[in-house]
């Protein structure tokens, strides 16, 4: 219904409002997915930004980001091992400091 009301409003503005009065402006929210969620939750705890780890939680739902996690940490393993010409196993036990096996 609210968004009934922006459109009408948005294609009537004088039925909304007072000829010649203020126009308020209308706020746009917009949504994020959980993979724009996963990029800015890591790259806040790369940059150590408070803000921006705890702007990215309230995009989406807890179990949606750390989908995005998992999602965006096996993407940059499967990206290094390319261009390390080096098995998935290798790096992602060498970017965690583990004993290669």
């Amino acid at each position: 219904m609210a968004r009934v009301r922006a459109l009408l409003n948005s294609l009537f503005p004088t039925a909304r409002r007072a000829p010649g009065g203020p126009r308020k402006p209308v706020e746009v929210r917009r949504q994020h997915n959980i993979f724009e969620a996963a990029a800015t939750y890591v790259t806040g705890c790369v940059e150590d930004d408070q803000d921006r780890i705890d702007e990215a939680v309230t995009w989406v739902s807890p179990e949606a980001l750390s989908f995005g996690l998992n999602e965006l940490a096996c993407r940059a393993v499967i990206a290094l091992a390319r261009e390390r010409d080096e098995p998935p196993e290798t790096v992602a036990r060498s970017l965690l400091g583990l004993p290669p096996v």
